[in-house]
């Protein structure tokens, strides 16, 4: 880079050159990281002495301002951030509404915090090597098409009608969901759908039904819009339905893989379930996150289509069939709450980025996600089998499954009195990834137990993973 510096004197040049050196550089206008040029040559740029130039360099970098390395040249180097004193002032009105969101909790982000080790059971995870990068790229290449010949403006707050379309057929044909084109509403994932719903049904003090233990990013949003979140126990047939209060206005239910323990829901509490909503005049909301995995008995349809008075909400995602990152989901929204749904999601963000829309689409339309469904099937079977396998031999004495038929998680219940919370230190040290139960209970008693997602291991490497965790159950708890 070149610097141009004019000295009005020659009096102290040095002084001078040093001066507005520091000057650049305390401003950011030469940022940390930036070369300046060898001595020589800012010497002859300036028309003053190599010396002069090595001079200010010297007192800079004893300043700590500059750093030279050897056969690469001189540098500025990163200054501290420096904040701005504050002046004392009265405390905020809003002190107790941030507090509540600066406290909240959450546990379903201690994964990136700690770093992922070799052998992950995390769940709601899984990998890239399973995606179909090429089919995907030609469908962003036909993506970008569609957007070079659309008019620059804002998209439908509902979505692209395209991929409406093609999430109502898919989920009618994958999970018997009764959709049109003008019921589904497109989201930023799942998230976006339950945050939209509570919008528009959420009032300060209103009561909300939800399993316990249950998804706790649901909790707390409910509990973020003021709600009176209701922990409702569950059994091994789901929702303990005669233990929704009176006033609930709002029910949250994963009724097909129940979240953490993994059971369906019976079709006798499916139907008491919604029974009781039309009693109280409650919405449903049935979070449908990974069921298209189904490894046993004949296919379960969705509560959304035992639904005879329209009030059911279904959402899903494409976080769990494809990546996380695309931030795509969906939501069938009842007659009832369509159209203030939708203003909801035009004031939160508008719509959902076109371009991704498109591609996913095109995606769909051209059977590709149904063909990703099948591979990705017969990889996560085959890792479930072999962790059943294993919880059923020689890890039965400290674990026991949880009879799940869909999904991608398993919880195994401790059937010793082994510390999880040890074991889960230890295991981590010995480079497998373990995650507890217990965070996902609220009001109820937790019962110990893991969590083992299966999305994120290779089959080769559940043997070697449960082999360590085998040999700490026998140090903790021996047979």
């Amino acid at each position: 880079m070149e610097l141009h510096i004019t000295f009005p004197t020659r009096k102290d040049l040095a002084e001078q050159l040093y001066r507005q050196l520091y000057d650049a550089i305390d401003s950011g206008l030469l940022a940390a990281g930036t070369q300046l040029p060898p001595t020589r040559l800012l010497a002859t740029q300036l028309g003053v002495s190599r010396k002069t130039v090595a001079d200010a360099y010297s007192r800079l970098t004893y300043d700590n301002l500059l750093s030279g390395r050897v056969g690469s040249g001189t540098f500025v180097n990163a200054r501290p951030i420096t904040q701005p004193e504050v002046q004392p002032a009265s405390p905020l009105a809003s002190a107790a509404v941030l507090a509540l969101w600066r406290d909240m909790p959450m546990p379903l982000s201690h994964a990136a915090a700690q770093g992922r080790a070799r052998y992950e059971f995390i769940g709601g995870a899984s990998l890239k090597t399973h995606f179909p990068f090429d089919q995907w790229r030609r469908c962003t290449l036909y993506a970008l098409r569609q957007f070079n010949r659309s008019r620059a403006l804002h998209g439908d707050p509902q979505g692209l009608p395209e991929l409406r379309e093609a999430v109502a057929r898919h989920i009618g044909f994958a999970r018997g969901v009764r959709a049109s084109v003008d019921s589904v509403l497109i989201t930023n994932g799942a998230q976006q759908a339950l945050d939209l719903i509570a919008r528009v049904l959420i009032e300060p003090g209103c009561k909300v039904a939800m399993e316990d233990p249950g998804y706790p990013f649901a909790r707390q949003l409910f509990a973020a819009q003021r709600a009176d979140v209701v922990d409702v126990p569950v059994d091994e047939e789901g929702l303990c339905v005669e233990l929704i209060p009176e006033g609930t206005r709002l029910i949250y239910v994963t009724p097909s893989h129940q979240f953490p323990l993994g059971m369906p829901m019976s079709l006798a509490r499916r139907q008491a379930l919604l029974a009781r909503a039309a009693e109280l005049g409650a919405i449903i909301i049935e979070d449908d996150y990974d069921s298209e995995f189904r490894y046993e008995g004949p296919p379960t349809d969705s509560l959304q289509s035992l639904d005879p008075y329209g009030l059911v909400a279904y959402i899903g995602t494409f976080s769990k069939t494809l990546l996380p990152e695309l931030r795509l989901g969906y939501a069938v929204l009842p007659a009832a709450i369509l159209q203030a749904v939708k203003v909801a999601k035009q004031l939160t963000d508008w719509h959902t980025p076109t371009l991704s829309q498109w591609a996913l689409a095109k995606f769909i339309s051209e059977g590709e996600l149904l063909k990703h469904v099948r591979r990705c099937f017969e990889v996560y079977s085959a890792r479930r089998e072999r962790i059943l396998q294993r919880l059923a031999g020689d890890l039965a004495p400290w674990l026991a499954a949880v009879p799940a038929t869909a999904g991608y998680h398993l919880t195994a219940l401790s059937q010793s009195d082994a510390d999880l919370g040890v074991l889960i230190k230890v295991a981590r040290q010995a480079e497998v990834g373990l995650y507890p139960i217990t965070p996902f209970y609220s009001r109820q008693t937790p019962v110990p137990g893991l969590l083992l997602g299966f999305g994120a291991i290779d089959l080769l490497d559940i043997d070697p993973a449960l082999d360590r965790v085998r040999d700490i159950f026998q140090q903790l708890a021996p047979r």
